[in-house]
């Protein structure tokens, strides 16, 4: 046509311009919106962003790039670890948890076998084994009661032939139980030879062994700071740390292949000589001389007596005579 403009003249919208105006389509400025032109924004209205190539530094572009997905990485990483030091602090706490209810059951076990173990008195002693003096008979208790342990030592490795995690626990228990109803019976009748037997009735008598237990060490009953004569709360703290040493010193004993056994047997006969050097050691100090003890009361005997393993010196005769209940 004539006067139009040339196709190649005519000027056509931007690709992606709006084609409206800024004051909208009734003439109301869309405020919310905004421009729709990166070229239309003010410095208020820009978004953040990184900058363009061509004005980073030299060696710029490989950090912007890793700018962003190492903080995601960071974030997660951060996330991982904090889960994770929340499952091992609650596992820990967990733990902890059932290693103390453990040790207090434990603790609570030999408390209650104490009573029930069967202690010969002095004249029951005299009688077993004529003429002996007390080194002598010391020497026969101490290793009738090495034997003892040995052998509960050797039976708990026996068992954890083949070791089974779930039954470990129970083994060392079991281990520790018998052992310290052995062990608690020697020293009784360890203060019954050298005559410092404790004041008091049965009760009073079998917290003094346990703390004498507990301690490693005899009795003095001119001394009250040896002499713990209540079942409380410093006994059986003491008791429970008694336990700790000695399943931490009994863990070999589990070992496969009957290793553990031969283990067992020789700690617990060296843990019993040792404990019977120290008691003996102490004893000595206070000894009352041998002629003097013809005149000791006899002991009760317990209710419900705690069966113990047979050694070589239940040998002989038992003629225990009369004894008060």
């Amino acid at each position: 046509m004539t006067g139009s403009t040339p196709p190649w003249k005519r000027r056509f919208p931007r690709r992606g311009a709006d084609p409206e105006s800024l004051d909208g389509s009734h003439g109301a400025r869309d405020r919310k919106r905004g421009p729709s032109r990166p070229s239309d924004r003010t410095d208020a209205t820009a978004a953040p962003g990184p900058a363009p190539l061509d004005q980073l530094p030299e060696g710029g572009e490989a950090a912007a790039s890793a700018v962003r997905p190492a903080s995601a990485a960071r974030r997660r990483a951060a996330a991982i670890r904090s889960r994770a030091a929340q499952a091992t602090r609650g596992g820990v706490h967990r733990t902890g948890s059932q290693a103390r209810a453990a040790l207090g059951h434990l603790t609570d076990r030999i408390i209650d076998i104490a009573p029930r173990i069967p202690v010969r008195d002095l004249a029951t002693l005299r009688r077993q084994f004529p003429g002996l003096g007390p080194e002598e008979l010391a020497d026969k208790l101490v290793a009738g009661a090495v034997a003892g342990t040995a052998t509960v030592g050797a039976g708990v490795g026996a068992a954890a032939m083949l070791p089974v995690p779930p039954a470990m626990p129970a083994e060392l228990a079991a281990e520790i139980t018998g052992v310290a109803a052995i062990e608690l019976k020697l020293i009784a009748e360890l203060h019954e030879v050298y005559g410092v037997r404790p004041r008091g009735r049965r009760t009073a008598r079998t917290a003094a062994y346990l703390s004498a237990w507990s301690g490693e060490r005899g009795i003095d009953v001119l001394k009250p700071s040896t002499l713990d004569t209540a079942l409380g709360g410093q006994l059986k703290r003491r008791l429970r740390q008694q336990i700790m040493k000695r399943m931490l010193r009994d863990l070999p004993h589990l070992m496969p292949f009957l290793v553990g056994a031969a283990v067992g047997a020789a700690v617990n006969r060296r843990d019993t000589k040792k404990l019977a050097a120290r008691v003996r050691e102490d004893l000595r100090k206070i000894q009352v001389p041998w002629d003097q003890l013809s005149g000791l009361p006899a002991l009760e005997n317990p209710d419900e007596p705690l069966p113990l393993p047979k050694t070589d010196t239940d040998d002989g005769p038992r003629d225990d005579g009369p004894r008060e209940r």
